[in-house]
């Protein structure tokens, strides 16, 4: 009988769950780097270790690993749940603010940055209507701002109803998407700085006094 020798190292045998997560980092990385359209699933075995079929037989095709990617990493965290049970001010049922949940992303976006880098890829080759993203894409506003309207938050007595803030919404995620790229260039600037800057301009006094 044969035993593993430093030439040929015993295997190591993960759990569905363990590999998946591999392909799906690995994916990230790559996608951040090179595009969507720049990277096979052979790129992505190469990197991970296994075989073209060992991913497919996860992810079922390319163009559902673009989707997990997207869906399971960058989509799924910083969100106004998270914010909720954060502890921090701004963020009980009783006194949830907008402005509060707002620097809360920014700074949680501040230390994703290769997930960050994958959405900025993402958000041009998604013009693209033939990128299985495009419509998810396309939708992208609409579908944050029935997200944010399904929470109770705390405006300013200004606003009839919260759907009196969705142009400030509107403005503020298209602010964030700006100050994203910028950030992601070189040299770099602080992320959660410039946001200050950005944030009275949003939110600006005495309107906002008391709600941010």
């Amino acid at each position: 009988m044969s035993t593993p020798t430093a030439s040929h190292p015993k295997r190591v045998r993960k759990s569905p769950e363990e590999r998946r997560r591999e392909i799906l980092d690995a994916a990230v990385r790559l996608i951040s780097e090179r595009g969507y359209n720049g990277i096979s699933v052979q790129d992505v075995a190469d990197m991970v270790g296994v075989t073209k079929q060992g991913v497919l037989r996860y992810i079922g095709s390319k163009d559902n690993l673009l989707a997990m990617v997207y869906r399971e990493n960058y989509n799924v965290d910083g969100n106004v749940e998270d914010f909720k049970v954060s502890g921090l001010p701004g963020s009980t049922a009783d006194d949830l603010r907008l402005p509060a949940y707002l620097r809360y992303l920014v700074d949680y976006n501040s230390r994703r940055r290769m997930l960050v880098q994958l959405f900025t890829m993402l958000q041009v080759e998604t013009f693209n209507p033939d990128h299985p993203l495009h419509e998810e894409f396309a939708d992208r506003q609409n579908s944050i701002w029935r997200y944010y309207s399904s929470f109770d938050w705390r405006i300013p007595p200004a606003f009839s109803s919260f759907d009196e803030v969705r142009p400030i919404v509107r403005k503020a995620l298209e602010a964030m998407d700006g100050i994203q790229l910028r950030w992601l260039r070189e040299p770099a600037i602080d992320l959660n700085e410039e946001w200050a800057e950005f944030e009275p301009l949003l939110f600006p006094s005495p309107l906002w006094n008391g709600y941010r």
